[in-house]
């Protein structure tokens, strides 16, 4: 779960600090590499660390195994290291060397980025940040010991949903040359009981989801821009459900009494075990509970999204597999953004219009 805070580009910043050089920064845009302000990043405190390739070149590894194949057995889903991602291993084990403040909990390689999680366990003399950016340098080092005087991996793009073909280096007298990641990092903050366990999970799961997205790029992939009824929406899932013969908009008042509450869901619930779609923003505590009680049953589900999806972005959790399963379209008519922020009526009144218009459309999608 992400902190709710404001958030800057400054690791260490105080509000003050924040609200003064504020006025500064220009139009805030989407972004997974801001840091929290007023968060200490000396002090005691567990994160989950990721960093994608400069360019998202598959340089750290290749992907293996069969997405359905069982944990354990030896097509379970994995990723082979390259002698690159073998070197960006150990420098990842040697922070622990390094800073014996800091315990290693777990570290997931994907072939264009990794996912680490970190527990710092006593105060650091300098701020975790510049920690990880050490722990770069070691890579950055690897990686021109590796591909001298490299400019540029070449890529050949396979179609849509299949593994990139990694070409040999070509060769140039480029001093730019030498930064493996990209700039910045993303961290997450240990904030809440049950939240460990999801992040460990989520790091085993990650061979398996990206398996999963180059076997079903039609529903995994996000899609920018789709006209629906009118709206341009960022999309992910199912397209097809958008012109299912029957969909059904769930909009329940929050002043609804329990007894009538029971009986709009049992309704919903009914047609849609009968194949309507039911379409719905899951706003009121009532529509969350007839979404829930459908999505637990694996029905064909509309959700609508006020904070948009980036193109890079999946389905977390549950919601991937619904996705892969083909049950599932999550759609935003509104720009991405991070941020954890009350939900205004205008936002409402938007979200509940397009569910109206995709039920009322002959086809919701063109």
């Amino acid at each position: 779960m992400l902190i709710s805070c404001d958030f800057c580009t400054f690791a260490g910043m105080n509000q003050e600090e924040y609200i003064s050089q504020k006025i500064f920064a220009g139009e805030k845009k989407p972004s997974m590499q801001r840091r929290c302000v007023g968060h200490d990043y000396t002090g005691r405190q567990m994160y989950m660390i990721t960093m994608t390739t400069q360019g998202r070149l598959p340089l750290l590894g290749t992907l293996a195994g069969r997405s359905d194949a069982p944990d354990g057995t030896p097509d379970a889903p994995r990723v082979m290291l390259t002698e690159l991602g073998q070197r960006v291993e150990a420098c990842w084990n040697e922070i622990a060397i390094r800073y014996p403040q800091i315990s290693l909990v777990a570290l997931q390689m994907m072939p264009d980025h990794l996912h680490g999680i970190l527990f710092v366990k006593e105060r650091l003399s300098i701020p975790m940040g510049k920690v990880l950016l050490g722990f770069k340098q070691g890579c950055n080092k690897a990686y021109r010991q590796l591909y001298p005087a490299v400019q540029s991996v070449a890529v050949l793009q396979q179609p849509t949903g299949q593994q990139p073909t990694v070409h040999p280096p070509s060769y140039h007298d480029d001093r730019t040359h030498g930064l493996l990641f990209a700039r910045g990092f993303n961290d997450k903050l240990l904030l809440h009981d049950g939240q460990l366990q999801r992040w460990l999970q989520y790091l085993h799961d990650n061979p398996r989801r990206l398996l999963m997205k180059r076997e079903h790029p039609q529903y995994l992939c996000v899609r920018q821009g789709e006209d629906i009824c009118g709206r341009p929406c960022s999309a992910v899932g199912n397209m097809q459900l958008l012109n299912a013969p029957s969909r059904m908009r769930v909009r329940i008042s929050r002043s609804i009494t329990p007894e009538l509450l029971e009986q709009e869901k049992a309704r919903l619930l009914s047609a849609a075990r009968n194949g309507t779609v039911l379409v719905s923003a899951a706003i009121s505590p009532g529509e969350k509970q007839v979404m829930r009680a459908a999505f637990d049953e694996g029905l064909p589900l509309i959700i609508l999204l006020e904070n948009g999806l980036h193109p890079l972005q999946k389905p977390s959790g549950e919601r991937f597999m619904a996705c892969a399963q083909g049950r599932l379209l999550l759609l935003s008519p509104f720009p991405h953004h991070n941020e954890r922020i009350l939900i205004t009526r205008t936002v409402c009144e938007t979200l509940n219009g397009l569910a109206w218009d995709i039920c009322m459309c002959k086809d919701a999608c063109p």
